[in-house]
């Protein structure tokens, strides 16, 4: 039986309307097919998008007028998927709701076109979005198969920060495992979006179902994000491949700056009003070659850190402590990778490339490998001592 698989993610920002993001995601899945890409994720927020720098004029008892007007555009740059706030899991997913008398259709056709782009393709899909239902937004990840077509969808259940004044808490049942069989390969995916990577329970949830391709759509572009994934990955025993979207500040749309901008949109809680999250990115394209971050004064500190990068040339300082680059130029640097069972990276975090397809052949076996001394949901987890259980979730593992 078949056990390896080539998987992508592709490092790329939303763009100035749905149509234009859509269209991107085409292309790239299309490049994803021609290199034998069989699973392709897409950053958090990808469709959509992530209102990076936006504080929607609120304050704790204040919110204003050209807050709500901001919150207005936003919304309507959202997805409808046809799903309700509640959520309608299998019946959505059945296609048993209303649908409009006119089009057909229950939602905007976004979900039936990435189901056209994935049964095009053969690639099956995963990808982050910002979906409205009712009043509300909600962070979510959609997995299309080739054949079945849409196959499951989440919302995520613990938005950060203030990601919490627009976006709504999903539902913890929806934290199943799915399984897809592609190309003769059994494959267990959990989806698990930007900081719920850091909720242990959730993703023990997640490792007692058996997940062997653990999905990291993210918005954190700092340094540390990557071992984070690794520890999931050698914690799990399970292959990770993160994505995060990479885009200027210069190209923040103008309903987020409220400038004229060249019209995309992408990223994570961190910054406000414009100004640079405090811990730059790294400078080059492989690794960090220097680590920066601000103090309460606003004075920047910067010192050198260990590279993997070719370039081994000493940092190059201008005045007081400047870097290569200006932190500033990147509202999210990206970061996106691919991490083994063993917690080891064999490909990325890629910095400052605003498309990039980063992808690798990998087998699943090496999870099973990983489990011989450590398994956390089995031999290791002293079932005897330790329980969790999670509302309207089986953990069981599916057959």
């Amino acid at each position: 039986m078949p056990s390896k698989l080539t998987v992508g993610v592709a490092q790329v920002h939303t763009q100035s309307t749905t149509p234009k993001t859509l269209s991107l995601l085409r292309k790239h899945t299309q490049v994803a097919a021609e290199k034998n890409i069989s699973i392709l994720l897409f950053p958090e927020a990808f469709l959509g998008g992530y209102p990076r720098t936006c504080n929607f004029g609120a304050a704790i008892g204040s919110r204003t007028t050209q807050g709500r007007e901001q919150f207005l555009q936003y919304f309507k740059s959202c997805v409808d998927l046809g799903d309700t706030a509640k959520g309608e899991e299998e019946r959505w997913l059945r296609r048993e709701l209303q649908v409009d008398a006119e089009s057909g259709k229950r939602g905007d056709g976004t979900r039936e076109y990435l189901e056209n782009v994935s049964r095009e393709t053969g690639v099956f899909l995963v990808v982050g979005m910002v979906e409205r239902a009712g009043g509300s937004l909600y962070c979510a990840v959609v997995y299309v198969d080739p054949v079945k077509g849409t196959i499951a969808k989440r919302r995520k259940v613990m938005p950060t920060g203030t990601e919490r004044l627009v976006w709504a808490q999903g539902q913890p049942s929806n934290l199943r495992a799915v399984v897809a069989h592609v190309k003769g390969v059994r494959v267990v995916m959990g989806a698990v979006i930007c900081w719920e990577n850091y909720m242990p329970l959730l993703r023990y949830a997640l490792y007692s179902q058996g997940v062997n391709l653990w999905l990291a759509p993210t918005a954190d572009p700092r340094g540390t994000w990557e071992s984070l994934m690794r520890t999931i990955a050698c914690e799990g025993r399970c292959w990770v491949v993160s994505g995060n979207q990479c885009i200027k500040s210069a190209d923040l749309p103008a309903w987020v700056t409220g400038k004229e901008s060249n019209g995309t949109a992408g990223g994570h809680d961190g910054a406000v009003n414009g100004t640079a999250p405090p811990s730059s990115p790294p400078v080059d394209g492989r690794r960090r070659s220097s680590v920066s971050t601000r103090t309460q004064e606003n004075h920047e500190i910067v010192w050198r850190a260990k590279s993997n990068a070719i370039d081994e040339s000493p940092l190059e300082e201008t005045g007081a402590g400047a870097v290569e680059e200006d932190p500033k130029e990147f509202a999210s640097a990206g970061g996106s990778c691919i991490v083994n069972p063993m917690g080891e990276t064999v490909v990325g975090p890629v910095w400052n490339k605003d498309e990039e397809l980063l992808y690798a052949e990998i087998d699943f076996d090496e999870c099973d490998r990983g489990r011989l001394d450590f398994d956390a949901s089995g031999h290791y987890s002293r079932m005897d001592a330790f329980q969790l259980t999670v509302q309207g979730l089986d953990m069981t593992p599916p057959p």
